[in-house]
Order: C-alpha cells, then structure tokens, then sequence
C-alpha cells in the first residue's frame, strides 16, 4: 500500500472509527438506561425520546390516572370528594412513584406521602394557576426534582378544590445524567483509543522502518556494511528499504572489489618484481662476465650477448603486457574490427606457432570443420593476443615428455568456436571458476616457478568479450585444459547462408 494510501486511509480511521465506536457506546449505554427506566416507572421508553424530552416519559406514566381525573372534575366533582377514591387512586400511583394531595381553598385534606409533601409543598400553585389543557405538568428542578400536574375543580359547597398528581423523579434524572456522563466518558476513551491504535499503525508502517533506516546509517557511517535492511512493506518506505539495501550491497561489493584490487595490486608488483628479477639478474650477470673478461672467445661473447638480449625481449614482453593490461582495464583499447576469413586466419597461425612448439617437442593437431568461406568479425592482432596467450600457458603448464595441443574450430550458427586442448597439468574444479580473473593464479608456488602475472586469460576474456563472444574452460587435474571461445560471424556471411537455406528449401518444395 502507497503512502499517500496509507494517510488516507488513516484520516478515514480518525473519523470513522471515533463516530462508530461512539455510536456503538452511545446505542449501549441509552438502552442499558432504557431498561433500567422501564424497570423502574413499568413504562416503554424510546432512544429518541430519551434523548429529546426525557420528562415527557413521566408524564406518560400517569397519564390514564390524570385523564381520569380531569374527566371526574368536569363530570362528577363530587368523586374527588370521596375519600375511598382519593385513597385507591393514591395507592395505584404509588406503583408509578407516585401520590395525591387535595387541597380546599387553602388547606390541604388529603396528602397521599407526608413525606415527600414537606419537599414539594413551596412549589404548590394557588387555584387557577395550572393550565390544565396542555398536556404535561410542571416540573421542579434541584435537590429533589419531581413533576407536578394538577387539576383545578369545586366541591359541593362551592369551595375551590385542587387535586394533584406528584411524581418523584429522583430515580429518572440519575439516570439521565448518567446518560451524560458516560457519554462523555465514552467519548474521551473513543478519541484515546482511536489515536493508541493510529500512533501504533503509524509507528509501525512509518516510523519504525524509518529507524531502522537511520540505525542502518549510523552502521554504515561507523563502517559496518553488514548490517541488512528487509524491507517489510510494499509502499514508498518499503522501496526506500529497498534502495537503500541496494546501495549498501552495492557499496560492500565496491570497497571489497577496490580492497581485492589494492591485494591484486599488492600480488601484481609481487609476481612483477619477480618476473623482472629473473632476466635482470641474467642480464647483470651476463653483462659483468663481459666486463670482467669472463668470456674470452668470439662465441662465448656472442652467446652472453645473446642471453641478454633474449632477457631483455622477455623483460620488454612483460612490460608490453603491462601496459595493454592499463589500456584493456581502462577501457582504451582502439580495436579494428575486420571481416576475417576464419580458415587462412589459423592456417597462418598454425605455420607461425608450429615451430617454436616443435622445438619444445610439442606437437600441434588442427581441425577446422568450417566452410572455407567463412568470415569473423575481429580485430586480427587481438585475436593473435588471444591465442598466444592460451598457447603460452599451454607450453608454460605442460609437464608431459611429448606435448600435445590441440586446435578444433567449428561451425555453431552465428558463431565460430575455438576450442585449443592441451595435456599438460591441467587446472582443480575448484579453480576453475577464477581463472579468468585478474592476478589470479591457481598454485602461487608453482607459479613462481613457471613465471607469469595471472594478466593472460583476464587480458583474454576482455578481449573476447569485447568481440561480441564468449569464453571458458574445461580442465581435469593431470589429463588437461580445454580453453573454449566463439566468434561472431560477418554479417555479409550470415545473409548469404540465409539465401543460401532458402534457395534450398524452395528448391525442395
């Protein structure tokens, strides 16, 4: 879920949930209340009455009993003067916390709660007051709250009569103010739960990922790049997570390439130093026999000489490699790619390599299964790098009495691969995977021996590579190594052996 969701969604939680819940607390509390007033007054009460005119629910209960009355003072006066009926109806009202008092002129003849009288008796209204033709009564606020109807008539001898109805509400206002207060009540808990579960949504989604993130930074600022950053959820801070992981992983792989670099550097001088060391000790020694007289003969001169001038060809070879290695790195290499015929390409190559090999009786076997008019897209003297420098390790690992190295080239599609096989000592499966890395060597000590920079199959690889192709290498410890490589057929090739299987395939339908 997006961000923008995400507050959305919490801005409809900060208003719904708060009138739901309220609405949900109110509903139970007002009937709860509801019961309870039925219970109390035996009376059907509703949420919107007790909620708009609570008083209206005592009126109705005595109702009946009032409207008996105002009927009695219209029709038969003389049945309010009767004392059985003023005591059965005072006892009927009792039930609806409820009593009667009569009053003559102005004294009271009968008062149903003596009690309850000396509470209400200042709020008694003279003769004529009450407006007995509205339905309702008066109601009496304060300490002791009761609701007074009252119906004005004249007795026998023509004295002025009141009878009222008292109804005590000291059970109904309670309530009601309950009401109030647990509503209030309710709805500060509402609002406090409302904004716990919104901070802990917050704080979960947001802040917490958040502080994860600066915690993250600070291990990075102290210099652990190992601390992880998962990412938990799938909007705008997840894919902050995400980035930020990236970065990381990213940053760790370029201070562990540059930290590997600066030991591949350190290696680099190591094996350079040592490969320069061999020819200039030849070369100082050789040199000091010329000086001191050591060679005599015309032919031990020429023979010092020679050696010094061969170590001095390795050492210039060595220091050629060095550099095509900066340019190769560097990716300044100026290639001149050219459509090469594939079949005199290695034929020329075969002849210049054949003799050399032949000295160090090592034999070369070639096979090319390809048609002779195949063309690679190449750059002839890189290509020529490539395969000197797999045929040097070849003659440079080969530990049997007679060599042998194999050249097979066949046709593959769009490709032409190479594969030269040797039976020398061969490379671990272990090793295999990094060979083709920069300075690596398989067997330091045995390198030493041999010589070498581990600068041949990485130079190799680029400029494969960099020709559009693919290399690799299969070898087994004692039998040897195959080192594989494709090259990328002309265009102008690939058109014509296009026509050509469509002429074929026409001429056979």
């Amino acid at each position: 879920m997006k961000l923008k969701d995400r507050l959305l969604m919490a801005f409809i939680i900060l208003i719904a949930m708060p009138v739901m819940l309220l609405a949900i607390a109110a509903g139970t509390i007002v009937r709860l209340q509801m019961n309870s007033i039925e219970e109390s007054y035996d009376v059907e009460t509703d949420t919107l009455q007790v909620i708009t005119n609570p008083i209206q629910i005592l009126n109705r209960l005595t109702r009946g009993y009032y409207n008996e009355i105002k009927l009695a003072a219209l029709k038969s006066p003389e049945q309010l003067e009767d004392k059985e009926y003023i005591e059965k109806l005072n006892r009927e009202l009792m039930g609806k916390y409820s009593f009667v008092i009569v009053r003559k002129n102005d004294e009271l003849v009968y008062v149903g709660n003596e009690y309850k009288l000396r509470l209400i008796k200042d709020n008694l209204q003279k003769f004529g007051v009450y407006n007995t033709d509205i339905d309702g009564g008066l109601y009496t606020g304060g300490k002791h709250p009761f609701l007074i109807k009252a119906q004005d008539f004249y007795f026998k001898d023509g004295s002025e009569g009141t009878i009222f109805v008292i109804t005590d509400l000291n059970t109904l206002v309670p309530q009601i103010k309950a009401v109030a207060t647990q509503g209030v009540i309710s709805f500060i808990f509402v609002l406090c739960f409302t904004a716990v579960i919104l901070l802990f949504w917050i704080y979960r989604s947001i802040l917490r990922p958040l502080n994860i993130l600066r915690v993250a930074m600070n291990q990075i600022k102290e210099g652990d790049l190992d601390f992880s950053v998962q990412a938990e959820t799938e909007d705008e801070i997840g894919q902050l997570c995400e980035d930020f992981e990236e970065m990381r992983v990213r940053l760790k792989e370029l201070i562990d390439n540059r930290l590997q670099y600066e030991e591949d550097i350190k290696e680099l001088i190591s094996n350079i130093s040592h490969d320069l060391k061999t020819p200039l000790t030849a070369i100082k020694g050789y040199a000091e026999g010329l000086v001191d007289g050591v060679a005599v003969t015309p032919e031990k001169q020429i023979k010092y000489l020679k050696t010094i001038l061969t170590k001095a060809n390795d050492m210039s070879i060595l220091v050629d490699e060095l550099a095509f290695y900066a340019k190769i790195d560097c990716n300044t290499v100026p290639y001149s790619f050219a459509n090469i015929n594939i079949h005199e390409y290695f034929n020329d190559c075969i002849e210049d390599l054949k003799f050399d090999l032949e000295v160090k009786n090592i034999q070369i076997l070639y096979e090319n299964d390809v048609d002779p008019k195949v063309e690679v897209i190449a750059d002839a003297e890189q290509l020529k790098r490539v395969v000197n420098n797999i045929i040097g390790n070849a003659v440079k690992y080969q530990d049997k009495q007679k060599g042998e190295i194999r050249i097979r080239i066949h046709d593959i599609g769009s490709f032409v691969q190479i594969e030269i096989e040797d039976n020398g000592i061969g490379i671990s499966e272990a090793d295999i995977p990094y060979v083709f890395d920069r300075f690596y060597r398989a067997d330091a000590s045995r390198n030493s021996k041999k010589g070498g920079n581990g600068l041949g199959l990485s130079i190799s690889k680029k400029i494969i590579e960099d020709h559009d192709g693919r290399i690799w290498a299969r070898s087994e410890s004692g039998v040897g190594t195959t080192i594989v490589f494709t090259l990328r057929k002309s265009t102008k090739h690939n058109e014509n052996a296009e026509v050509s299987n469509n002429t074929e395939r026409m001429s056979k339908i």
